[in-house]
C-alpha cells in the first residue's frame, strides 16, 4: 500500500503559543459532582414571542435548512418578517422565495434577493435586525463575524465551524457581540427542548447523584449526493453535494453527531481534554469523509463518554443519550432511573382530548427563534455561540483523532492553525487535498529513542 502523503500537520496545523486574539479560554470544571442537593432554575418557555415592533430578518443560505429555519423564524410569534435572502445560486434562493411566500404569504422583494459568494454581505447591509445564517458550515465564521460586525442579531445552524481557527473566531465573535449586547442562538435545539431542559434540571439537582460516564449515538442512514452535472464546475459541485466534504461540513461527526456531543458537554457542565478514536469509509459515494465513528471522550476528572456516529443505509438507527450516574442513570429526554432500573423521575408531557399524554413538545426548531426573539424584544441577550463552539471543538477533536488515530487534546485544538478549505472562494478548480485519510499514516511518527 502506498503510504499516504497526509501528515498530522495536515490534521492539527501547526502548534502556536497563543490561539487568536481575543478569545476568552472557558475555564474547565474540573468535578461533575452534583452530590449536594440545590435548586437549578430553567428558562420559562413561552408558546409565542411577545409582541413588538416589526424585526426583519434575512437569511444567508436558502438551501432545505435556510428555507426552514425561514419559516421557523415566521412562526414565533407576531410582527415577524423575512424581507432579504442571499445564496450562492439562483435556484436556492428562488425556492426559498417561493417557500415563504406559499407557506406564510409573505413575498421577500425580488430586489432584496442576492446571489454568489458575497450575497451574505449584502442581505446583512439589506436593512435587516436578524441575520439567519444556515449556509454550509465553513462559511460560518465569516458570516458571523460580519453580521455582529454590522450590529445584527444572528440565529446560526449548527455546527458553528468545521475547524479549530474557525471556532476560536466564533468564540471570539461572541465575546464581541456580549459586549454589544446582541443576541446569538444556535441551531442546538434540545437546549430549547422542554422535555431535555427538565431533564437537565433533575440531573442538575442531582437526582442521579454524581456522573460518571456515558454514551452519546447518532447512528443513522446515509443522508443524501449530488451527482457531478458536466455544467457545474468543481466549486459548485462540491458546494451542492457539501454534506459529503470535509471542508464543507466537518464530516458527519461534526455537522450531525455535534447536537449529542453538545447535550454531553451541557449536563455535564464541561467538555472532554482528549479523544482517541477510529472511524472508516464503507460506503460513502461521494467527497472525502468517514460514514462511520467511534471516539472514546476523556474528562479532566476521568469519567469517560463514548461516542458513536455512522450513516450507512441498513443499520440499526439509534439518536440518542444516555448518562450514567452513581445513583442512577438517564436518557437526558424524559426518564431517570436509579441503579435498579425503577424510574425515579418522568417527564410530564401534555394531554390530548382524550386525556392521554402526548410524548410531544413545542417543536424545539421554532421555540429556538421564539427564545431569540422574545430576548430581543425584552432587552435580555442571550447568547449561545461559545458553548456551541466549544462542542463544535470537541468533535473536531474526534474526527481528527479517528483521521490520523493518534490521541488528541483539547489544547492542541485549541492551539492549532489549521484551516480546512480553499484560500479563495471561487467557481471552478478546487486546489484542495481530495484524498481520505487512513488512520495510523496520516501522521508524523516520532523518531525512535536511541
Amino acid at each position: 500500500m502506498k503510504k499516504s502523503s497526509i501528515s498530522r500537520r495536515n490534521f492539527l496545523g501547526k502548534a502556536a503559543t497563543v490561539g487568536v486574539a481575543g478569545v476568552v479560554v472557558p475555564s474547565i470544571i474540573t468535578s461533575c459532582s452534583r452530590e449536594t442537593k440545590k435548586v437549578v432554575a430553567v428558562p420559562t418557555f413561552l408558546d409565542q414571542a411577545p409582541d413588538g415592533p416589526v424585526l426583519k430578518a434575512g437569511v444567508v443560505g436558502c438551501g432545505g435548512r435556510g428555507t426552514g429555519a425561514a419559516i421557523n423564524f415566521l412562526s414565533a410569534g407576531p410582527n415577524l418578517q423575512i424581507v432579504a435572502l442571499g445564496d450562492t445560486f439562483q435556484d436556492k434562493v428562488d425556492s426559498c422565495r417561493a417557500a415563504i411566500l406559499k407557506q406564510k404569504g409573505q413575498d421577500v422583494p425580488v430586489e432584496k434577493c442576492f446571489v454568489g459568494f458575497d450575497a451574505y454581505q449584502k442581505v446583512i447591509d439589506a436593512g435587516v435586525d436578524i441575520v439567519i445564517l444556515a449556509t454550509p458550515p465553513s462559511f460560518r465564521p465569516e458570516h458571523l463575524a460580519a453580521a455582529i460586525q454590522a450590529k445584527k442579531h444572528v440565529f446560526a445552524e449548527k455546527p458553528v465551524c468545521v475547524d479549530p481557527v474557525g471556532a476560536r473566531s466564533v468564540m471570539a465573535t461572541g465575546q464581541k457581540a456580549k459586549g454589544m449586547e446582541l443576541c446569538i442562538v444556535t441551531g442546538t435545539q434540545r437546549r430549547h427542548q422542554r422535555d431535555y431542559m427538565a431533564n437537565w434540571q433533575q440531573v442538575a439537582q442531582g437526582a442521579m447523584g454524581d456522573i460518571v460516564g456515558g454514551n452519546v449515538y447518532w447512528n443513522g442512514g446515509k443522508l443524501w449526493h449530488r451527482e457531478n452535472d458536466p455544467k457545474w464546475s468543481e466549486m459548485e459541485w462540491m458546494i451542492r453535494d457539501w454534506v459529503n466534504w470535509t471542508w464543507l461540513s466537518g464530516d458527519h461527526i461534526v455537522e450531525q453527531h455535534v447536537h449529542n456531543l453538545d447535550v454531553m458537554n451541557w449536563f455535564t457542565g464541561t467538555h472532554p481534554v482528549k479523544a482517541v478514536g477510529m472511524g472508516s469509509r464503507l460506503r460513502r459515494v461521494t467527497g472525502n469523509q468517514y460514514d462511520n465513528f467511534s471516539i472514546d471522550f476523556t474528562f479532566e476528572n476521568g469519567i469517560h463518554f463514548h461516542s458513536m456516529c455512522r450513516q450507512i443505509n441498513g443499520t440499526t438507527p439509534n439518536v440518542s443519550e444516555r448518562i450514567q450516574g452513581s445513583k442512577g442513570s438517564t436518557n437526558c429526554q424524559n426518564t431517570i432511573l436509579d441503579l435498579a432500573g425503577a424510574e425515579i423521575w418522568k417527564y410530564t408531557y401534555p394531554l390530548d382530548k382524550d386525556g392521554k399524554p402526548t410524548k410531544r413538545v413545542l417543536d424545539p426548531y421554532v421555540q429556538e427563534h421564539i427564545d431569540l426573539v422574545t430576548a430581543i424584544r425584552t432587552g435580555k441577550p442571550i447568547n449561545e455561540a461559545e458553548n456551541t463552539a466549544i462542542s463544535t471543538m470537541v468533535a473536531i477533536m474526534g474526527r481528527i483523532s479517528a483521521y490520523t488515530g493518534k490521541e488528541t487534546t483539547y489544547e492542541e485544538m485549541m492551539n492549532s492553525d489549521l484551516k480546512l478549505g480553499p484560500a479563495v472562494y471561487a467557481f471552478g478548480p478546487v486546489d484542495i487535498d481530495k484524498s481520505v485519510p487512513i488512520a495510523g499514516l496520516a501522521y508524523v511518527p516520532e523518531p525512535a529513542k536511541k
